[in-house]
């Protein structure tokens, strides 16, 4: 028996649903579409952050390093000419060279590890407003916690640059404390003395990184206390009630003592050093003389200057590296491409709903990029 209209409800009907459908699909994805563009604008504004807070703790950094090592006074002692002034110049060269090396391994380690920080609180704080008042969520770094847990950041300014001191310093005495003042560098044999100095200074380790794995870096122990360190010492005013702080400061750990982190620490270090020698390569132009024998301008080895007339230039050092203006050195460490990757692999990672299972960091070299991967268990 045939009812008037059965077809056309057959036909309509499926119509009807897949049409919702459709329009269900349309309103999800531009919710995605909206919440990844206001997880993007979160994450660019949280860059800005970065680097404003780095250049603003430039100075305090710039203070400690010349507290640490007042070559100022030594200067100022020659001025008198004493009779032991050739032992003031030789405290003069350790203290010189110990000082900018420490400029620039504790500027890319602020750079960096503020990076880590900020992106680890950035990531939470979105996923916090992401999240907030849904199945009973509660604030995962309230102001208090992230207070506290960028206070860790003093082990750097602190201790760890006290430590790191004693290194270079060694470092340097070994290296330079033989060559006479009279002896005269290139800047390409300025280059070798400066790797010869990071390698003895990287591949040192303190008794409690004696039994780490070699792909961490050892750096890591001046920029981090590790958890065996009283609570107290590791970040302000912390102790066993702080669990939030602890979990986020064992994560922080365990980033930084990563072989991804450590590739992207030495990428900045080779910059930053190759700055250094930019900046000094203006004191080593051809005179009118070298140009009237032949020398190459363009060599490396073309000019050299005794010991004695470079250690003014690199004592100089200080004030263009750690300057709290915007420099190249500092601007170069803030716009690596590395630096900004993995980065943005933190923030993605604490910005993101937890899920069962771990995060895996680990570096594609060829591409040259940073990728987190989730291991779902």
């Amino acid at each position: 028996m045939h009812l008037p209209g059965h077809s056309s409800w057959r036909s309509i009907y499926p119509r009807k649903i897949w049409t919702e459908k459709i329009r269900e699909i349309q309103e999800r994805e531009a919710a995605e579409y909206i919440a990844q563009a206001r997880r993007q604008y979160h994450f660019e504004s949280n860059q800005r952050t970065c680097n404003m807070t780095v250049l603003s703790m430039l100075p305090t950094l710039r203070e400690a390093l010349m507290q640490q090592l007042n070559s100022e006074s030594l200067t100022a002692l020659l001025k008198n000419r004493p009779s032991n002034k050739l032992e003031i110049w030789e405290d003069l060269k350790i203290i010189s060279f110990t000082r900018s090396i420490l400029a620039v391994y504790s500027t890319c380690m602020l750079v960096f590890l503020l990076r880590v920080q900020l992106n680890i609180i950035g990531g939470n704080i979105y996923l916090n407003n992401a999240t907030v008042g849904k199945n009973g969520t509660t604030v995962l770094s309230p102001p208090d916690v992230q207070q506290q847990y960028l206070s860790s950041i003093q082990h750097l300014l602190g201790d760890g640059l006290t430590e790191l001191v004693t290194v270079i310093k060694q470092a340097v005495q070994r290296i330079l404390g033989s060559v006479s003042l009279k002896h005269s560098l290139s800047l390409l044999d300025l280059e070798q003395k400066l790797k010869e100095i990071r390698i003895l200074v990287e591949q040192h380790r303190s008794p409690s990184w004696i039994d780490k794995d070699v792909s961490k870096s050892s750096l890591c122990q001046y920029m981090m206390p590790d958890e065996e360190t009283p609570l107290a010492a590791q970040a302000y005013g912390l102790s066993p009630r702080d669990i939030t702080t602890i979990k986020l400061l064992n994560e922080t750990r365990d980033m930084l003592e990563s072989p991804d982190f450590s590739t992207v620490l030495k990428t900045c270090l080779n910059r930053g050093f190759s700055q250094l020698l930019d900046n000094m390569a203006e004191f080593f132009r051809p005179t009118e003389q070298d140009l009237q024998h032949g020398n190459s301008i363009n060599s490396l080895s073309s000019v050299s200057l005794p010991l004695a007339k470079i250690i003014p230039i690199v004592n100089g050092q200080i004030h263009s590296i750690c300057s709290d203006t915007p420099s190249h050195f500092v601007q170069d460490l803030l716009m690596m491409e590395q630096v900004k990757d993995f980065a943005a692999n933190v923030y993605e990672a604490f910005s993101t709903p937890p899920t069962t299972g771990e995060i895996t960091f680990f570096f594609q070299e060829e591409l040259g990029s940073i990728y987190i991967k989730i291991i779902y268990t």
